[in-house]
């Protein structure tokens, strides 16, 4: 069975595994990092009415970090889940430093740090334990091992259930794994952001590990969103600024108009391609509406075919969209660029 026909076998159910060990979830996320001023202002009781209607349209895996808003995500989701926990799996990033002014100030993932994080999301979160908890980035000065390992202590104390990584690379993933089963890997994927499948997929697959894709509308760029105000971290995207802004502008017009010819929203058709081509993996959708949110689910309804992803891709080959991912100083620090 290909890619692309495994898609049309999805359960009736629809539920995915998170890998070999970890649990199963609806095939789609939500990711809750642009409820808390990522791309600008957001409103807090739309934002709870979104992550409960999500509940309700059957979606399970909610994605968050502790850093989102220096904790406000995370009280967010606590108003949300109140009372539908069991429903839910909770994924938590951690290990992002930011001052009160949310300044980035590094990464810390040392094994006292790791426990102190988690005490803190557990209490904003409201829950007693978090099913999916991974750093956020790889610290340089901390061997994945301790970090993985004090992880590990979390779960044999109860107060997680699964490990995750996050934008790390193949050498990382392996080390993890030999230390403690890993259930995801948080990276990545688009139509206009392809690296993974180079090298990282065939990794995942050949542990049994899944992978959970953050970024398919590409930060909005495929859906035609704009960086909207000083609050909006997007402004300082290569994607969207300067000669490559415009060059890209250019192809997501294409995108555009293929979704329209075949009745579809460009978000759709950006969900849709992935879930074609990576059938058994999870993606995370960053709606901060319940409209958008509802638009977007509409793609596990309307599948493309192996036809329609070719043309597509005829559309937007690899390497269409010009500039990285991130500032070229993020970019440096990626694990999984190297």
């Amino acid at each position: 069975m290909t890619h692309l026909d495994a898609t049309m076998s999805r359960s009736p159910l629809r539920s995915t595994p998170l890998g070999k060990t970890g649990p199963s979830v609806f095939p789609v996320g939500l990711g809750c990092m642009a409820m808390s001023g990522a791309y600008g202002p957001a409103e807090d009781a739309e934002s709870v009415a979104t992550i409960r209607h999500a509940i309700e349209r059957g979606i399970t895996l909610i994605d968050t970090g502790d850093f989102y808003g220096n904790g406000h995500n995370e009280l967010l989701i606590r108003r949300a889940i109140e009372g539908v926990r069991d429903k839910v799996q909770l994924s938590v990033k951690f290990g992002a430093m930011r001052g009160p002014d949310g300044a980035a100030l590094g990464i810390d993932t040392r094994p006292a740090a790791v426990k102190n994080f988690a005490s803190y999301s557990l209490h904003r979160l409201g829950v007693e334990v978090i099913d999916v908890y991974r750093p956020a980035r790889l610290d340089p000065q901390v061997p994945i091992e301790d970090t993985v390992g004090a992880i590990a202590d979390l779960i044999k104390a109860g107060f997680v259930r699964h490990i995750g990584l996050s934008e790390v690379g193949v050498e990382t993933i392996r080390r993890a794994s030999e230390v403690h089963p890993i259930v995801d890997l948080q990276i990545e994927y688009a139509i206009a952001t392809r690296g993974p499948e180079a090298s990282i997929f065939p990794v995942l697959a050949e542990l049994g590990m899944s992978a959970t894709l953050y970024g398919v509308f590409s930060r909005g760029l495929l859906t035609g969103s704009k960086p909207s105000g000083k609050g909006d971290f997007r402004q300082h995207m290569p994607r969207f600024a300067g000669e490559q802004g415009a060059k890209n502008a250019s192809v997501v017009e294409k995108l555009h108009a293929f979704a329209g010819e075949r009745g579809m929203t460009p978000a759709q058709v950006a969900l849709a391609w992935v879930l074609a081509k990576q059938p058994t993996l999870v993606p995370i959708v960053g709606a901060r509406t319940r409209a958008q949110l509802d638009d977007a689910l509409v793609a596990l309804d309307k599948p493309l075919s192996a036809g329609d992803v070719a043309a597509l891709e005829s559309i937007v080959p690899a390497g269409a969209i010009g500039g990285t991912r991130y500032p070229a100083q993020h970019m440096k620090v990626l694990d999984s660029e190297r």
